[in-house]
């Protein structure tokens, strides 16, 4: 019996084995016909390195469509910062001395361009290629396609950093005075606005994809996580030893990278809130971004360099490495593009990064080639599924759990409360009555029975009330003993003063007992001293 048994759960084991196979087998043809494209990469010769491979020889070796995709905008009114769009097909560009331009940079159609007159500091594509906020010296102010202004933030002034929270409709400002705000782009209402306590100088800002979480880093080296809804930090990690110049998130969520003044490198994991690898740079990093397929890009005076497979294996050499016209401000991967954008000193460039982006995307998320009445059909479904800011939390999956202690507070604060039981009512029934005027009738008299016995009880329990309040005896303190014998004495020298008349005290009753003869003969003697207490009689 025992060796049939094992026979039969071998058996089971081999069946279990064979059928997952089978699936792993259909699954790799469902992803092969779901997912067709596959991402690029360079094959250097022998003793060849990538890096040494310049943007020239890449741009002669790829096709023409991919080559239209690496040029320059020679610009005057820099340093640029720059932002793409969610589908990777629209760049926003501001230049600090109020030079603000959008275009479609596949096509090189121009969408808008003007100046602003003010300085710009920070600029974001809201939940549409035709909407974005621009932060000028003061004020944010909200502009369309058109570059006409829509709206001005009056309440975000000095804004220094932004971000935008597609799923929740939430801008998200930090201002040189510290302050975090988050304003709903649906219907203009600031949600939260507050100063963090004990927090230094906001020098960087990034955004958790998967949960909407803020991150931002700190002058003293600080990473802090931020929600809506409270004004402390729901993480706090020491990242580095110096200031911190820029963080980066990947597209899952889970890992971070960083850079510091000490001219470090560090990858992080979120989830076990550790380092998982540090790099030592040549010079001090001042922008970083992580790409779709986790390529790091970091910037370093006017040099970029790019990072591959860095977290899994230890870094040697960059992947590429280029080099621009001026001083870089800010660095951005475009979304389903092997692209990186690059604003400096003297304009706009954009460098071919072979393996950055992800090459199948999602038409009903994000589609690069979407018409004007599918963005708005697009507009529509995102109102319709807008996220609450109150659901913003660290842990993403806490809306599948129970929260057990909160239930059973809740059972047991049910259970403190009092039940008042309602007393019966016998109700005659007439033959000719309907039953729902015979329901309504039951439910009325119900109703008002319930309330004139609630009366009742609270009745006698004000009356219980009282006459223990009567019953308590009343203990004169030592204090109000003093304060009346200090009235008197204030009272006898306003009288003596003659600012006061005095009180006509009543006659003392004596009684005196006229049967008793020592008594009467006392009265006699005394009574011209008894005299004004003694009654006629």
């Amino acid at each position: 019996m025992k060796n049939r048994s094992s026979k039969s759960i071998r058996r089971k084991d081999a069946f279990i084995k064979k059928t997952k196979e089978r699936r792993k087998v259909e699954l790799e043809d469902e992803i092969d016909l779901l997912l067709p494209g596959t991402g690029g990469f360079i094959e250097p010769d022998e003793n060849e390195k990538t890096y040494q491979i310049n943007q020239k020889e890449i741009v002669s070796s790829v096709d023409i469509t991919s080559a239209t995709k690496c040029f320059e905008l020679k610009l005057i009114h820099g340093p640029y910062v720059i932002d793409y769009f969610r589908n990777g097909r629209q760049v926003l560009t501001g230049g600090e001395k109020g030079h603000v331009a959008a275009m479609d940079w596949v096509t090189k159609k121009l969408i808008c361009e003007f100046n602003v007159m003010e300085s710009v500091h920070a600029i974001k594509w809201l939940h549409m290629p035709n909407i974005f906020a621009c932060a000028q010296r003061d004020w944010v102010h909200i502009y369309d396609d058109k570059g006409t202004e829509i709206h001005c933030l009056k309440k975000l002034y000095k804004v220094n950093q932004m971000e935008f929270l597609p799923h929740h409709f939430l801008l998200v400002t930090a201002s040189d005075q510290g302050f975090l705000s988050w304003t709903d782009t649906s219907y203009g209402k600031l949600i939260a606005q507050f100063r963090p306590k004990k927090v230094r100088k906001i020098m960087s800002m990034a955004q958790n994809y998967t949960n909407g979480v803020i991150l931002t880093g700190h002058s003293n080296g600080v990473v802090n996580m931020w929600t809506p809804n409270s004004q402390d930090p729901a993480i706090q990690m020491l990242c580095h030893s110096g200031s911190l110049t820029d963080i980066g998130i990947t597209s899952d969520g889970t890992r971070m990278v960083s850079l510091g003044t000490d001219r470090k490198m560090k990858l992080w994991d979120i989830r076990m809130l550790k380092p998982l690898k540090s790099y030592s740079l040549k010079s001090i990093g001042s922008c970083i971004d992580v790409s779709q397929r986790d390529l790091i890009g970091v910037s370093t005076g006017n040099i970029v360099q790019i990072f591959k497979d860095s977290w899994n294996t230890e870094l040697k050499e960059p992947y590429l490495r280029s080099k621009s016209n001026g001083l870089i401000k800010s660095i951005k991967f475009c979304n389903f593009e092997d692209v990186l954008g690059i604003g400096h000193e003297n304009g706009f460039s954009s460098i071919l990064v072979p393996g950055a982006g992800e090459p199948n995307f999602d038409a009903l998320e994000s589609n690069p080639f979407m018409t004007t009445s599918q963005r708005r059909e697009m507009e529509v479904k995102m109102l319709l599924s807008k996220i609450p800011s109150e659901l913003i939390n660290v842990d993403p999956e806490i809306l599948g759990k129970v929260n057990i202690k909160q239930l059973k507070e809740t059972i047991a604060s049910k259970k403190k409360l009092g039940y008042v039981k309602v007393p019966k009512i016998q109700f005659k029934e007439k033959k000719s009555m309907k039953s729902v005027k015979k329901f309504k009738l039951k439910k009325q008299l119900r109703d008002e029975a319930q309330r004139n016995h609630i009366k009742g009880m609270r009745n006698e329990n004000i009356g219980a009330k009282a006459n223990s309040i009567k019953k308590r005896p009343t203990n004169r303190s030592t204090s109000s003993r003093t304060s009346s014998k200090g009235l008197k004495v204030v009272n006898k020298f306003f009288v003596q003063k003659g600012l006061k008349k005095a009180k006509k005290s009543k006659p003392k009753e004596i009684n005196i007992d006229f049967s008793n003869p020592s008594c009467l003969a006392g009265v006699m003697l005394g009574r011209s001293a008894l005299s004004p207490h003694l009654k006629s009689f």
